[in-house]
């Protein structure tokens, strides 16, 4: 599935967005069969609202299209552009009026809409067909779209059909659409070449751990995204209770994420060096599982004592960061479904995210706001460096106690970007737990268009 916008033609529907305080004098202007039709149908330009009103010969003529006040458009994204996308079967185009982000967010939410995952049962697709608006940049758009779309297609797929083997073969479809170049290191020569905690977390599984390295461009800033591949999540030995193992389907939502980013990037042609580094594992049960009290040794020598097997996902993160950090790229960002500590702190729909560097949260924080793509800054707070490291190794993966969850679980990855002139790590969610404007319940991304928006304006340079 292609999220397109179609090519104007002289006979495209005209929505028409309008805000409450702006109703009558519209309605003053329409013909008197349309205005009665309109105050039969008892529309008050609520956000997200429509009516189509027929023309002579019963046609469509126009659509009048509900804004809401600022406060609900504050309160609720991409409204308009699901409205539209909801329209009976037809070619429409927003007429102008609207400031440009609203705008923007309009015709994003629009596309977004549009998305159906449909590999395992029929999903009509949307009717309504959307000319792109003018003044707005449809094609970057629709590389968002896109990248948005293969994440949650990626995050969709239960793992019969999304494991290493077959997340491994998505980013190679991916480099081979776009020109990259893939390389993969699995099952016992990661040993080999030194990634012995991928190994350990992924070897009681029956499908082979791996880490996939894709490389994209020859020019400009080296920007490498490395995203938590855990296909399915057991907890491991410290098995997970049946409920907590639900959506464990999801746990690979970090590199779903950094794989529809590098969609956008590639798409887009930004004149970047890329890099994308994905631990992939199933975190599973068998006599070969590594247990709580292991020490495993990393990477970049630092040991690490397990203390619960369920908190893996920081593990393969950082042997992954590791490798990156050795060849230090101007700025690195890692991608996680890591903790439900970020949950419990901001929720599903804000993705926290830890930097060291003002400027690029900044940058990051604004270009969120822009997107309507909501981030929210956490601290690296160093008086917490003490929680993870637990005396009989150098760290801990699983600090005792209960709190600032997420936070250490930042501190214990920044152990492993050491090096790296700028970096940031975003603790997602990665799912929709009920259906919105635009995003429907199932796999989401989060942070990639803040991320990308944020790119285009030159934060790696």
């Amino acid at each position: 599935m292609s999220p397109r916008f179609s090519p104007a033609t002289s006979d495209a529907i005209p929505v028409t967005p309008l805000a409450p305080d702006a109703l009558a004098p519209h309605l003053d202007r329409l013909p008197d069969a349309a205005r009665a039709w309109v105050g039969a149908q008892g529309f008050a330009a609520d956000l997200g609202q429509t009516c189509a009103y027929p023309g002579p010969e019963g046609g469509i003529a126009g659509v009048l299209a509900g804004r809401g006040t600022e406060d609900a458009r504050a309160r609720k994204r991409f409204a308009l552009g699901a409205a539209i996308a909801g329209l009976p079967e037809g070619l429409y185009q927003l007429e102008q009026g609207l400031p440009q982000a609203e705008a923007e967010e309009a015709a994003l939410g629009y596309l977004l809409a549009c998305y159906r995952f449909d590999r395992y049962r029929s999903n009509p697709a949307a009717k309504a067909a959307l000319v792109g608006p003018e003044g707005v940049d449809t094609a970057l758009l629709e590389h968002m779209a896109a990248g948005e779309y293969l994440t949650r297609d990626l995050i969709n797929s239960p793992t019969s059909d999304m494991g290493p083997e077959q997340l491994e073969a998505a980013a190679r479809a991916l480099a081979k659409d776009h020109g990259a170049t893939v390389s993969v290191i699995a099952g016992d020569d990661l040993l080999d070449q030194n990634f012995p905690m991928i190994h350990a977390v992924g070897r009681a599984s029956a499908s082979a751990p791996r880490l996939i390295d894709m490389s994209w461009g020859s020019q400009g800033p080296a920007l490498v995204l490395v995203g938590k591949g855990v296909c399915f999540d057991t907890g491991g030995l410290n098995l997970k209770p049946g409920s907590s193992m639900g959506l464990m389907k999801k746990d690979m939502g970090g590199s779903a994420t950094v794989l529809g980013l590098a969609r956008m990037i590639m798409g887009a042609g930004l004149p970047l060096r890329l890099r994308v580094l994905i631990p992939a594992v199933e975190n599973s049960v068998a006599g070969n599982a590594f247990r709580p009290g292991d020490i495993l040794t990393a990477r970049n020598g630092l040991t690490v004592e397990i203390n619960n097997t369920d908190a893996e996902g920081r593990l393969v993160l950082a042997d992954a960061l590791a490798l990156a950090a050795e060849t230090p790229p101007d700025l690195m960002i890692c991608m996680a479904t890591l903790t439900g500590a970020a949950r419990v702190a901001v929720g599903p729909d804000l993705a926290p995210f830890y930097t060291d560097d003002d400027a690029l949260a900044e940058a990051l924080m604004t270009a969120g706001r822009a997107q309507s793509d909501p981030l929210w800054r956490m601290p690296f707070h160093a008086p917490y460096e003490a929680m993870i490291e637990p005396g009989i190794a150098d760290l801990d993966n699983a600090p005792k106690g209960g709190f600032a969850g997420s936070i250490t679980a930042a501190l214990f990855l920044r152990r492993f970007a050491q090096g790296t002139p700028r970096f940031a790590h975003f603790d997602i969610y990665g799912w929709q737990p009920d259906a919105a404007p635009a995003r429907p319940k199932g796999g989401a991304g989060q942070a990639a268009r803040a991320i990308f928006a944020a790119l285009r304006q030159g934060i790696v340079s």
